[in-house]
Formats: C-alpha cells, structure tokens, sequence
C-alpha cells in the first residue's frame, strides 16, 4: 500500500525534476527569469552543481551560464538562488531598493538561535537591535573605554611569540590568532573568556556548516543524520554556560549598584544588554533568551573572520618581503624602537592600512555576500522573484581586471597612489569593488572596531618580529623558499588551507624587551 502510495509522488517528482525551467516569468513586468542550468534534479534542484568553496563554484557556473545563475533548491521560486559574477556595473541598484532584504542565514544552533539573534528579518525588533549595537556597544565612547582591555590581549599575543622566540621554538600563528579574537570578544562582551573559549570554537565550527536537511526541509523535519543531533548537542552545552556567565553579571552589577568598587572589572557589552532589559521604558523588552542570541552574534562576526584576516595578511607579508619592508620603514619613522605600536597610532599608519585593504580585497572575510529579496523586482531586465536569494560574489570582483590593474599582484600602493578608480576606496559599503563588510543597513556594525584591531595587531607584530616560515617536513624555509601556501579551504570566511608555522625571530632594536615589563 505504501508502495502504491509512493510510486506517483516520485514519478511526479521526477517530472518536475527533470522537466526544462522556463525562463519565462508570471510578472507582470514580462522580463524573464536569468538563465538557468539545464539539468535539474528531483529535490535537490541544481544543489548538486556547487561545490566547495562556494565562491569557486560559483564563478565555474558564471562562465557557462553568465553573469545571473537561477539555482532551484526545492520545485518552488522562493527556494532560488541568483548568482551576480560581475555585479559592480548594477549592483548599486538593487542595493539601494528597499525592497532588497539581507539574510546571511547560516545553521548554526538552528532557528531558534537565529530568530533570537539581531540576523532575522528587518522588522521592528532587529532595527531596535541595530541601533542598540551601534548607538551604546559600538560607539566611540564605550570602544574607547575598552581600548586597554583590547592591548592586552594583543601583548599576550606578542608574549607568546616572543618566548617561542627566546627558545627558537616553531608558533602555530592561525592558533595565536584564534585565541587573540576568541579572548578580545569573549572579554569585551562577557568579561570573561577561558569560561567560554571551548565552547566558542564548537559553535563556530558547525557555523560555517550547512546539510541536506539545510535545502530540502522533510529532512530537516525527521532530523535525518548526525547534523542535526550535533546542534542540539551544541546547544545544550551552550545554554548552561552562558547562563552562568549572565547571572556571575547581574551579580557584578548588584554589588556596582550597592556602591562596591570591583577592581579589574570593566564594564563590558553584556552589562549594557542587561541594563536595557531591566529597563520598563524601552520601546522594545529584550529577553534572556534574545541576549544569547546576539551574544552568538558578537562571537560568530567578530572571532574566526578577524583571525583568518589577519592570518591571510601575514601569510601575504611572508610571500612579498619587499611590502614587509616598506611597513617595516614606516613603523620605524611614525612610531620609533622606544615603544609598542597602540590602536591610535593606526590613523597615521596608512600603508599599514592599505595592507589590511589589500588583504580584504583578496581575501575577504565574507567572500559571497548574501541578500534576500522580499518583493518582486528587475534587475539589468531580469525578474527577480520575492523570496530569492540573491549572491554577490565579493572574492570574483575583487580579483577582476574591470576594476583592478593586476588584481592578482599584492600590491597595497593601490590604495595610496593617484591610480584612477582605486585611490580612496574604502571598506565601508560605498565601493562596490570592495565590500569585506557587506553594504547597506545589513553591513557590518563592527567594521571600524575590526580594521582598527587587526591593523594594531598587524603593525606590533611587524615591529616586533620576523616570521620564518617552516615547512611540511618541520624545516625553516630561507631565501626564495620562504613562501607560505596560499591555497583556501572551505569555511565560514574562508581561511587558509594549512596552519601558518612560523619560527619567530625578535627583530634587532625592536620593543620587544617592553612586553617582559
């Protein structure tokens, strides 16, 4: 009898399956849909043309198919995707569109992680979040007061290297710098960081991961594989920690409130999120439950894509020691040998900035930015249906010749010489040739605290050492070999394929004998 049952249902699926998609849209504005792979497989739609990395993919099926790709993931419309290679030429216009709605939608700890966080849909509550973020976490007054918060964990950092550097041991730097952002975050929002850091990375690693059950929803109702039970799992680790992190706050708080003076304790990002929560006269209640949410936010925004830029930045340095060397000179001129480089010295540092540009530009933390459309609209004579998926490919247009003189040369005098359509771009969403960060009311809100700690970073660790790179067999790599691979491997950000080694060697005349002060 099941058998009856299910016999038409597949023989219906395979008809829509393999059926050719029209092109030809039921809008009233009588464009087309983009072209669209032919081959479309019952269930999965076209899912089995991507691979990883999805950026890589991606561009393979632009060449094919141009510069719009429609992936159908289900048998409907709203379960699309639309892909722009090249979209610099007419992004700014959709971007600009209200009707145009973001939602990087990853599937970590599921939905209900993502309905409580600040990533849902634009609405009443996630413009109060916004604002909240920007207006009292993130403004100049409270990222100042935790500057000194922020400089120590960077010379714990230095410390690290320069001890292996006393003993001529190798560093794994991609580890160094997961723990740099993973304790930065963790203190600026929680105040406490070895309570959490394990946890951290479990919920970061299955971040970037997506499923079956991700695309085709009767496998994410019957909770079919290990994915599923793996976030369940996660979060059930999760919950009880960060619960014990929010009730060790409220009490800091009470014993502020009785007048105590806590020594070595800052006011960090959560006692702000607890202050507005208690508050009866906020347009909007934000629960316990909702302040998990954005805590999850901060970590999975902040922690693996700061590290991976700054690894990539590195790894880069290490490949073209004539850009080391020019970065070298303009620390020695602007900052001397007497002390450390700090977060307001970076102003006057340009091509220590130019480096972190270059380093968005050809490697970018967000290499496809992620858009949905919530109401039908046309695009260079295409109809993009409501509930689409729209993809800009941020890694294609940063490495494309339209927009770029060798945009495969590492060159961070790009940004600096009088170069037409280069000099004076920045990361802030308003060049679409460059967007690390996304654009519009959906980009980042913490980009300005992200450039400025990774160029602090960037510029003590120049100041202080010279990374020797080592090589697969355990060999410090000299001369013309001194080169790191710079081969990707799928992630949330994409970071490098092998941990960066390193030998740490302590530059001579350096501030290095400052960091055992």
């Amino acid at each position: 009898m099941l058998l009856e049952l299910l016999i038409p249902f597949l023989l219906l699926a395979l008809y829509i399956g393999f059926s050719p998609f029209s092109s030809k849209s039921n809008s009233k504005t009588l464009h087309p849909y983009p072209p669209s792979p032919k081959l479309r497989l019952p269930f999965v739609g076209h899912l089995h043309l991507l691979k990883l990395p999805l950026h890589h993919s991606l561009i393979r099926l632009s060449k094919q198919y141009g510069p719009f790709i429609l992936s159908l993931l289900w048998f409907y419309a709203n379960h699309c995707c639309f892909h722009f290679l090249n979209f610099s030429n007419y992004s700014f216009k959709p971007m600009k569109v209200s009707s145009f709605n973001t939602g990087f939608q990853p599937s970590a700890l599921g939905d209900y992680l993502w309905q409580l966080s600040g990533q849902g849909s634009f609405g009443p509550y996630w413009k109060f979040i916004r604002k909240l973020i920007m207006n009292d976490l993130l403004n100049a007054t409270t990222v100042s007061k935790l500057r000194p918060l922020r400089s120590r964990e960077i010379r714990k950092v230095l410390k690290a290297l320069a001890n292996n550097s006393e003993s001529n041991k190798v560093v794994n730097v991609t580890e160094e710098l997961l723990k740099w952002t993973n304790s930065t975050i963790s203190m600026m929002m929680l105040g406490e960081a070895e309570l959490v850091k394990d946890i951290v990375r479990e919920v970061l690693k299955i971040f970037g991961e997506y499923s079956l059950s991700d695309f085709i929803w009767p496998l994410k109702k019957l909770k079919v594989g290990e994915y599923e039970k793996r976030i369940e799992d996660i979060f059930n680790k999760f919950d009880p920690v960060i619960e014990k992190v929010i009730n060790k706050r409220q009490e800091i708080r009470e014993r502020r409130k009785n007048g105590e003076i806590i020594e070595g304790e800052s006011v960090v990002f959560l006692d702000t999120l607890l202050e507005f929560s208690e508050d009866p006269t906020m347009e909007i209640k934000i629960s316990k439950e909702q302040i998990k949410g954005l805590v999850v936010d901060f970590f999975s925004a902040g922690t693996d894509s700061t590290a991976v830029a700054t690894e990539w930045a590195l790894a880069e340095l290490i490949n073209n020691p004539h850009v080391l060397k020019k970065a070298q000179e303009e620390l020695n001129e602007v900052v001397g040998k007497d002390r450390l480089a700090d977060e307001l010295d970076v102003p006057n540092l340009p091509y220590i900035r130019a480096i972190v540009k270059e380093t968005f530009r050809l490697h970018p933390p967000l290499p496809v930015v992620k858009r949905r459309c919530v109401q039908e609209c046309v695009v260079d004579n295409y109809t993009i249906p409501q509930g689409a998926l729209i993809l800009f490919n941020v890694w294609s247009v940063g490495r494309d010749p339209k927009y770029w003189n060798n945009p495969s040369e590492f060159r961070p005098e790009r940004f600096l010489e009088n170069v037409e359509g280069e000099q004076g771009i920045d990361v802030k969403g308003q060049h679409f040739q460059l967007l690390p960060f996304g654009s519009g009311r959906r980009m980042c809100p913490g980009v300005s605290l992200a450039t400025s700690g990774i160029s602090t970073l960037l510029a003590t660790l120049i100041q202080c050492f010279e990374l020797n790179p080592v090589g697969p067999q355990g060999n410090v790599l000299k001369g013309d070999d001194a080169k790191v691979s710079m081969e990707e491997r799928p992630g949330l950000s994409v970071p490098r394929a092998h941990n960066l080694m390193c030998v740490p060697v302590a530059r001579a005349g350096s501030p290095v004998k400052l960091l055992s002060s």
